[in-house]
């Protein structure tokens, strides 16, 4: 376990040692690269019931099947699959030749390089995921890591270091802890490519120090994810679906429902069937082990803070199940905001937890003008069975990823991209694209044995006719 406590002279050396090895050896075989990919998945499954452990204390109740799935599960579907695919996704691509030159024997080919050195700074809600999920892309591409977990979960944290230090080579992958202020250190040493999931605000300075020294970034940073709820849909579907969604984590999630847009007739019909689900899921909130808590009372406190101002500033609330908040925890019942004013906190805000505002609309046009009003989010989603209302809502927004009549599906694909869009992030994790993320593209031109550019007159002393030889093949 490497705990930092004076962050620059000890991250530097740990970078320092890593690019030696990298200087030693540019690149690496299939094979090595598999083995590492390995060690993480051999030490996963080794401190599974450590780490789970760790989560469920770090959240004050995370029930230990759902870590178990998120993070641990979900760490090892995108390790194996990076795993069992890299072999093919570092086979160099062939490439056409421009004309002459693809007459006279030339080969051209486009090989993929390992960057380096890559820093994962992953976050609290998904603290395992969200340096695992990209470390797979980052070990397939053939690079070293040092990982960074959240300080707000200490314990996980602590699990991850004392697992890597006994299963993995800190000049491959190395685990460091601490606060904020080694998380600024580690962004602005002069590393190959940095990741980065959690805010936006952390976001902007995560790019800043990365900027010092000209380093790449992958940033996934979440935003209000928008629900599109068409007249076409079945009401009791979508409404069942959409809390299920608000349910995984107590809504502590990046590509969670946040704003959800249903017709103005379906209101009512849309909330008996969100509170009923809802209720199902959760009879009880206090003390019930199914329910995630709010991780912190910093957050617990701001997510409260954004239903009270809504109900002074006139929006409806609707609890579920309706029973008292229990101050002794910070386990929450869903509490859903309806039309609240633009100015409220809960409409401008991430809410990342048990809170839903739902808008009710007349028209999809004024729906889509709000969307892409503001920030792009890093998921839409739409519920109807309208071709042309789903030709409409993907052609007129733009967004991360989209599930289509379900909830937070698509980052779930291993062989297609996860990832945002301007606020939302920038860059892409998992499958083949997580391995070109990570990689440098590097062309290679093979030249022929001739070389007729003398004879043609375009070299100097340039021929007479050069210009009008040109300028003759110079068409639309």
């Amino acid at each position: 376990m490497t705990i930092v406590t004076s962050a620059d002279p000890v991250l530097g050396e740990l970078l320092e040692k890593q690019r030696r090895q990298f200087r030693a050896q540019r690149t690496s075989t299939a094979v090595q690269r598999r083995e590492r990919i390995q060690s993480v998945i051999d030490m996963l499954v080794a401190r599974t019931d450590e780490i789970v452990d760790a989560i469920d204390a770090d959240f004050g109740g995370r029930h230990p099947g759902y870590s178990t799935t998120n993070d641990v599960l979900g760490s090892l579907s995108a390790l194996k699959y990076a795993r069992d695919h890299l072999e093919e996704w570092m086979r160099p691509q062939q490439r056409a030749p421009f004309s002459p030159y693809d007459q006279l024997g030339a080969t051209a080919s486009v090989h993929y390089q390992p960057k380096g050195s890559v820093a994962i700074i992953g976050t609290w809600n998904a603290p395992v995921f969200t340096l695992l999920a990209p470390l797979a892309g980052v070990l397939a591409a053939g690079n070293r890591a040092v990982l960074k977990p959240s300080e707000i979960v200490p314990r996980t944290s602590r699990a991850l270091a004392d697992a890597a230090a006994e299963f993995l080579d800190p000049a491959d992958v190395a685990v460091v802890t601490g606060g904020p202020d080694v998380a600024k250190a580690l962004t602005s040493l002069p590393f190959d490519h940095i990741v980065f999931t959690g805010g936006e605000a952390a976001g902007r300075s995560v790019m800043a120090n990365a900027a010092l020294n000209l380093v790449p970034v992958t940033l996934e940073l979440g935003g209000k994810s928008p629900v599109i709820v068409g007249r076409s849909a079945d009401i009791a579907t979508a409404a069942y679906r959409i809390a299920v969604g608000k349910s995984i984590n107590s809504g502590q999630l990046c590509v969670g429902p946040d704003t959800v847009h249903v017709p103005a007739e379906m209101l009512e019909s849309f909330l008996d069937v969100v509170c009923g689900t809802y209720r199902e899921l959760f009879p009880t909130i206090a003390g019930n082990p199914d329910v995630t808590a709010i991780v912190d009372d910093r957050h617990a406190a701001r997510i409260d803070g954004y239903v009270r101002q809504a109900q002074e500033l006139g929006a409806r609330i609707v609890v579920a199940p309706d029973e008292p908040v229990a101050i002794a925890e910070r386990r929450r019942p869903l509490r859903i905001v309806i039309d609240p004013p633009e100015s409220a906190a809960v409409s401008q805000e991430e809410i990342f937890g048990p809170v839903m505002v739902v808008r009710t609309y007349d028209d999809l046009g004024q729906v889509l003008g709000t969307i892409n009003s503001g920030r792009k989010p890093l998921a839409l989603y739409y519920f109807g069975q309208d071709d042309e209302e789903r030709r409409c809502v993907l052609e007129c927004t733009t967004s991360g990823g989209v599930t289509i009549n379900d909830i937070a599906m698509h980052p779930g694909m291993l062989d297609a991209p996860f990832g945002g869009v301007g606020a939302s992030g920038m860059g892409h994790y998992n499958g083949l694209e997580g391995f070109l993320e990570f990689s440098h593209a590097r062309t290679i031109f093979v030249s022929p044995d001739y070389d007729p550019r003398r004879e043609w007159g375009t070299l100097p002393p340039y021929a007479d006719g050069y210009r009008a030889g040109m300028s003759a093949q110079v068409t639309p």
